[in-house]
């Protein structure tokens, strides 16, 4: 994959996941006095919801961190595991991807 190209789709990846983090951003609704279950807890379930994804979008925010990282050392676009070269059609639907398709199924299986 061409450098510029990837430079796009990882910064179009990185202003996705801190949109998504800006909106999360906030007081949590949920009253410290008010437990699980109660009646109007419901403020809890989305401040648990809302930590969830918050982690969740951490994550995605430090695999495209390591992206940059591989882009700016020129190893961008091969695998963590063997270097071997990640397709672009993988790169273009996921660009933080570190792993070839088979390699991370092997990785996801343990």
């Amino acid at each position: 994959m061409e450098p510029d190209r990837a430079r796009e789709l990882l910064a179009r990846e990185r202003s996705r996941i801190e949109e998504a983090l800006a909106a999360l951003e906030g007081p949590l609704e949920g009253d410290d006095r008010i437990e699980p279950g109660d009646e109007d807890s419901e403020d809890l379930y989305q401040d648990e919801l809302d930590a969830g994804r918050r982690e969740d979008l951490q994550g995605e925010l430090a695999a495209v961190e390591r992206a940059e990282a591989r882009l700016k050392e020129g190893t961008y676009g091969l695998s963590i595991e063997s270097g071997q070269p990640i397709p672009d059609g993988r790169l273009e639907a996921r660009p933080t991807a570190e792993r070839t398709v088979e390699e991370e199924d092997r990785f996801r299986r343990g």
